[in-house]
């Protein structure tokens, strides 16, 4: 290229700049509609350009800095949303044992119930036996 056209180079390396530009910001996008962890090196990576590239695009850090506070907040609030499930499990286990314990003391009283109908039953029976009375289908 001859040194008369000095233009032409400008021409080029702002076309250049313009073209990494882009691909940077589709790969920025893609990311995020991915879910991807947005870091600097890993957009580096899928953008093919350099760490400290992006770091002197302002445009292009301060998308890329918003973006990962989004990804933060949003883990942030999914924990909450975790946190709370787990607290509502926690105390519908301890309501579970609660139940149960109420539901082993009642089983508990039904057995000593029955036990001691059935001690009721049996003393009834020798008696009416001992007194020569025929036991017709008492408890059987």
């Amino acid at each position: 290229m001859p040194a008369e056209h000095p233009h032409h180079l400008a021409d080029h390396a702002r076309q250049r700049h313009r073209s990494t530009l882009e691909r940077a910001e589709k790969a920025l996008t893609e990311m995020a509609d991915a879910g991807e962890p947005i870091t600097p090196a890993r957009l580096a990576e899928h953008a093919g350009v350099s760490r400290s590239w992006i770091y002197s695009q302002p445009d292009l850090r301060d998308r890329l800095q918003r973006l990962q506070r989004h990804q933060i907040d949003s883990a942030a609030n999914r924990q909450s949303v975790t946190r709370a499930s787990d607290d509502s499990l926690r105390r519908r286990l301890e309501l579970a044992h609660q139940r149960i314990s109420e539901l082993r003391a009642e089983n508990q009283q039904l057995r000593d119930a029955l036990g001691h109908a059935h001690g009721q039953l049996r003393a009834t029976r020798l008696t009416l036996e001992a007194s020569g009375s025929t036991v017709t289908n008492v408890g059987t």
